[in-house]
């Protein structure tokens, strides 16, 4: 049985990227501002070491020139605004000191996948964004992203302008009210961007559900439900367009493997404004816990012009993106082994592994394992055959519904079978 989104939901937005006429616009502005610098702007090292990269490797110069000008013109875009890979360069070197801005109307959660939207759905560009080259890059220039991100500078975005994550709408968007901060602050007492990105709830705000009863699994993160499936496979064609999971591939050839062919997925996927922390939905012994690196903006091919919208891309990015990968033996034996996959998605591809989160560790219930650093993103949890009962409605995706409400972190997500329904199976 696969419980997965379809045409319909694909088109909703997780807030992420903005409706098309107000991502023109966003563009249009951006470059405008790139524009108005002029040319002796001075590329930051991570660029140029970039522009070297394509100087001097004839494939991905080709490949980038092509995907550039590949950009069809029957998508739905006014004006084209990217010209040129050098141009492309500036855009880029542009954003490594921006922060996000809030948007009464729309937010611009993710930057450089806007700048590259439609050229990543192109034929060259699905095979630039799957080139080990071009993905080391592009890690290199999101970790400085993520340094300025990181940094004081990044907290101008914290103000009480229309623009800043400190306006009403803005605090009544994010639900400011339930998250740890100070009021009386100028920053609300963050230090950086990512501070305010990762922020914590108060206590209270988000209780584990049955804390003392083994068999409830809660909910890893604050996410909408993206797709259930059963009887997965070790090995699959993750890339065509029903996407199946293929455990080799999501667990990045883990020799946990065996456990959990036959069992089930399930995904959800976070928005821009949601919590970005992650919880153990059980009990247990952590086996292993480590991040796999992988893609940034590679997109299924299958989807065709659909690819370049990332929620489309959610069970074939759970096999490609980086990822943090934690196994946990669950002290309730019927649940044994459990994987929880941390997707990084474009922008949000940094995975950060809470550095008491290792192999013998005891987790709780609902203890913080780890969060992403800014900023799209998407989980799994793998359970092995014949763990789980059922999920809870809340859990099951609601494709047709745009206003699908979210399942809490550490909420009830779903009740293991019991123990001699297991053992009747194993008879």
């Amino acid at each position: 049985m696969t419980t997965q989104p379809d045409a319909v939901d694909a088109k909703r937005s997780a807030g992420w990227l903005p409706e098309q006429d107000d991502l023109e616009s966003w563009l249009e502005g951006h470059r405008e501002r790139v524009e108005a610098r002029g040319e002796q702007v001075v590329l930051h090292p991570v660029i140029e070491e970039f522009q070297q990269l394509i100087d001097t490797d004839p494939i991905v110069r080709m490949c980038l020139h092509q995907m550039i000008e590949q950009v069809p013109s029957t998508k739905p875009y006014r004006t084209r605004h990217l010209d040129s890979v050098e141009q492309m360069l500036r855009l880029i070197n542009e954003l490594l000191t921006m922060a996000p801005e809030f948007g009464e109307t729309s937010i611009m959660a993710l930057p450089l996948n806007a700048i590259l939207d439609w050229p990543m759905g192109t034929p060259a560009g699905f095979a630039v964004f799957r080139d080990p080259r071009v993905n080391a890059m592009l890690k290199k220039i999101l970790t400085t992203w993520c340094e300025f991100l990181s940094g004081r500078d990044s907290l101008y975005v914290l103000n009480d302008s229309p623009a800043g994550w400190k306006c009403a709408q803005a605090r009544r968007t994010v639900g400011m009210g339930q998250y740890e901060h100070d009021p009386e602050d100028e920053h609300w007492g963050f230090c950086s961007w990512n501070d305010f990105f990762t922020r914590r709830f108060k206590e209270g705000e988000r209780p584990v559900a049955s804390p003392e009863d083994d068999k409830v699994i809660v909910s890893a993160c604050e996410s909408t439900p993206y797709g259930i499936s059963t009887d997965v496979k070790r090995q699959d064609r993750f890339w065509i367009k029903s996407q199946p999971y293929s455990l080799e591939d999501m667990l990045a050839n883990d020799d946990s493997i065996d456990q959990f062919v036959g069992g089930t997925v399930y995904q959800a996927f976070l928005s821009a404004v949601n919590y970005h922390r992650w919880h153990s939905p059980v009990a247990g012994t952590v086996v292993r816990a480590f991040v796999h690196d992988g893609t940034y903006y590679s997109e299924a091919d299958s989807e065709g012009k659909d690819a370049v919208e990332p929620k489309n891309s959610q069970s074939y990015l759970a096999h490609v993106a980086t990822r943090a990968i934690i196994l946990i033996d669950a002290d309730e034996p019927v649940i044994g082994l459990i994987a929880f996959v941390a997707v990084g998605m474009s922008e949000v591809s940094s995975c950060v592994i809470d550095s008491a989160v290792t192999s013998g560790y005891h987790v709780d219930k609902g203890e913080e394992l780890g969060y992403f650093q800014y900023g799209g993103s998407t989980e799994c949890l793998v359970f092995r055959p014949g763990a789980i009962a059922e999920f809870t409605l809340a859990a099951i995706p609601q494709p047709h519904d745009p206003h699908a409400p979210l399942m809490l972190v550490r909420s009830r997500l779903a009740t293991a079978e019991a123990a001699a329904v297991k053992q009747e199976q194993n008879r």
